[in-house]
């Protein structure tokens, strides 16, 4: 069963869990989960997700029961007018805060043929430190490995952005396979046994689309994030 967070007649938000495809995509052909028909199945009625995820990202996804609804929520995003709030551990410790202003490029596909294109984005993450670990396991060069704990607000909605980001500015999020740092993510595999990404939508804020009133959605840290929270005593 899905956790949902948020429902009314016209928006439903689960907690999506880490792992789980948003819809069907050719990234996943063998894939045969997905959070629009397992809801639909849960709730007995069909729904349109308004915003991704990425597959081993987990929290707050955003649904709606109608077109309409789904059209004004996709424009909202769009034109971030969605506050967006993210809890992430990377490797080593960034500064306290700060803002990552960096564009990002993506594939193109041209009209009519499979020629790809890449045009580059503008992208915009701030972050801010919220805790902090040293741990006495030599993973690279050094004695010892630092970890933090982050919270990451994307300004922009670009495609794999905090991950990217995370990695522009050498602190790669744990268990990001892409991105990432192999060494890191089987250390964390091995040791704590975490094998997930360690990034997760903890709330949304937006304007209600049809009432105009604001509306926060939450959502629990949970599985092996929690579990590592307690761990390192965040």
């Amino acid at each position: 069963m899905l956790a949902i967070l948020h429902r009314d007649e016209h928006l439903i938000a689960i907690d999506k869990p880490a792992g789980l495809l948003v819809h069907r995509s050719d990234i996943d052909r063998h894939e045969t989960r997905f959070a629009v028909q397992l809801l639909r199945d849960q709730i007995g009625r069909r729904v349109q997700p308004v915003h991704r995820l990425d597959k081993g990202t987990s929290g707050v996804l955003l649904f709606a029961f109608e077109a309409e609804i789904t059209r004004r929520l996709s424009e909202a995003f769009e034109c971030n007018e969605v506050d967006k709030c993210y809890r992430a551990v990377v490797r080593g410790w960034p500064a306290l805060e700060g803002r990552i202003d960096h564009p990002l490029t993506r594939d193109t596909d041209e009209p009519g043929g499979a020629i790809r294109t890449m045009t580059t984005q503008a992208a915009v993450t701030d972050y801010r430190r919220l805790a902090t670990i040293e741990l006495p396991h030599a993973v690279e060069r050094y004695p010892s490995s630092r970890y933090a704990l982050m919270e990451l607000r994307p300004l922009t909605g670009r495609r794999h952005q905090l991950r990217r980001h995370m990695k522009h500015i050498a602190h790669p999020i744990i268990g990001d396979a892409t991105h990432g740092k192999g060494v890191h993510n089987r250390f964390f595999q091995q040791a704590f046994d975490c094998h997930r990404l360690l990034l997760t939508c903890t709330r949304l804020r937006l304007s209600h689309p049809v009432t105009g009133l604001p509306l926060q959605i939450e959502a629990p840290l949970n599985d092996a994030f929690a579990g590592l929270m307690r761990r390192f005593g965040w």
